[in-house]
């Protein structure tokens, strides 16, 4: 996840300067962390749905949980990174997931699934740290004018770590099977140890991350003096004046259905896969699939960070969400191998969205940049909103057709680039002073 440049773009110190050189690779360290973390819940959700015999409605309250960390943690996270910087906030956020991987360990042992929803909620409050402290870190420590370019690459590194995810979570959590062993002919005592057994799974791969990320966090402690950009902190108002501009808000909307879009196909990919009229692979494999996915993200975002040098990202954005759309469509209406390989693609084309559509969301916001970035990831909630939403219409009319949900997304996302390619999104001087910047093509 990423914020566009908006204060960072004045002329950075020669400390910062020199820091960058060796601090941005920590940084990109971490967007491989969070990545990796993120898409775990994709394989947690078919073993979750079969131990506690959920439907697709229930079984995304997963999502809905995780990501609505990000509604409610992103502006107290802005206000604390103002306060204790990037860094020691990051540190924070390290800490925070680790504790939040922790608690899969109580969970299993209860056998109980809102203790899971909890530790989501727990883990994903600190990825939401991690992020507002570490994208206007990342945007502050190179060059403004390759900001889009270098964040697209950046994101590439969380692809990697979205891509290696899946295949992490099939061997240690899909390795024995997605398929209850008949939980409706046992109840009582023996359910309960049934789910215990089952969940137990579940348990040291979140181990194994705790401790990686507790690593990141003494890393990160050890360098917390290096010099950094300033933050500014926000105005609790600023917020509300700053969704004045046309810009931020429809980019925010953009944020809101794109990261709900990609995690609503990320979620539903496994089952879909599973599917007798798609490929009726098996949950092991199909989770190993789901890392195709991400993995087309990742290629695509390093191609995307080279296509941006050169091509308005406003164009790249509506082209991506255009095939998105179609692919979407396509995985819906058809089946077999056609179905499976455009629900896969799909992963290429989602690659630059993210990174294109915050950095121009933000561009040119100046001191209010911590504020808009508070906004955007607010905005993340969209992937507890539109899985929800794809999960009932799953329940109602069939798996298939629940991707029309993202394909819809797709389409407001298309329409967001072309406004700010023909820079219809111009936003007026207020109280005399530029708060966004003029369309950049």
């Amino acid at each position: 996840m990423y914020e566009g440049t908006g204060a960072l773009q004045g002329r950075a110190t020669g400390s910062t300067a020199a820091a960058s050189a060796w601090l941005l690779p920590l940084v990109i360290l971490l967007f491989f962390a969070w990545g990796f973390c993120t898409v775990l819940v994709d394989t947690l959700i078919p073993k979750l749905k079969a131990v506690f015999s959920l439907n697709y409605t229930e079984a995304m309250l997963t999502q809905f949980c995780f990501f609505l960390a990000y509604f409610v943690a992103s502006i107290p996270a802005g206000q604390l990174i103002g306060r204790i910087g990037y860094l020691r906030g990051i540190v924070v956020g390290l800490v925070v997931m680790a504790g939040g991987c922790l608690l899969f360990t109580p969970a299993a042992a209860m056998g109980w699934y809102p203790a899971f929803l909890g530790a989501l909620f727990i883990l994903a409050c600190g990825i939401t740290v991690v992020q507002v402290a570490a994208n206007p870190l990342a945007a502050g420590l190179g060059d403004p004018a390759r900001s889009h370019s270098r964040l697209t690459l950046a994101q590439a590194f969380n692809s990697v770590g979205t891509m290696l995810g899946p295949m992490f979570g099939a061997a240690l959590i899909l390795s024995g099977g997605a398929e209850a062993t008949a939980p409706s002919q046992l109840s009582g005592a023996a359910l309960e140890a049934f789910r215990r057994e089952e969940a137990h799974d579940l348990r040291l791969p979140f181990m194994i991350i705790a401790a990686v990320l507790a690593a990141l966090a003494l890393m990160c402690w050890i360098v917390r003096r290096a010099q950094v950009p300033a933050v500014h902190v926000p105005r609790g108002g600023d917020y509300l004046r700053l969704l004045r501009h046309p810009r931020l808000s429809l980019g925010a909307l953009a944020i809101f259905l794109y990261v709900g879009a990609e995690v609503t196909v990320g979620s539903l990919m496994a089952n879909f896969l599973m599917q007798e009229d798609t490929l009726h692979a098996s949950a092991k494999a199909a989770g190993v699939m789901i890392s195709i996915y991400w993995g087309l993200a990742m290629v695509g975002r390093f191609i995307g960070s080279y296509v941006l040098r050169f091509l308005a990202p406003g164009v790249v954005l509506t082209v991506c969400a255009v095939m998105a759309a179609l692919l979407a469509v396509t995985a819906a209406l058809s089946g077999g191998m056609t179905a499976a390989v455009a629900i896969l693609a799909i992963g290429l084309f989602n690659s630059v969205m993210f990174p294109t559509i915050f950095a121009l969301s933000i561009d040119g916001l100046g001191e209010d940049t911590a504020g808009g970035s508070g906004l955007l990831c607010q905005a993340i909630v969209g992937g507890a909103i539109v899985p929800l939403l794809a999960g009932f219409t799953a329940d109602r009319i069939g798996l298939a057709l629940a991707l029309l949900v993202p394909a819809a997304c797709y389409v407001w996302i298309a329409v967001y680039g072309l406004l700010v390619r023909k820079g219809s999104l111009r936003d007026r001087r207020e109280d005399g002073v530029a708060v966004v910047s003029s369309p950049l093509h």
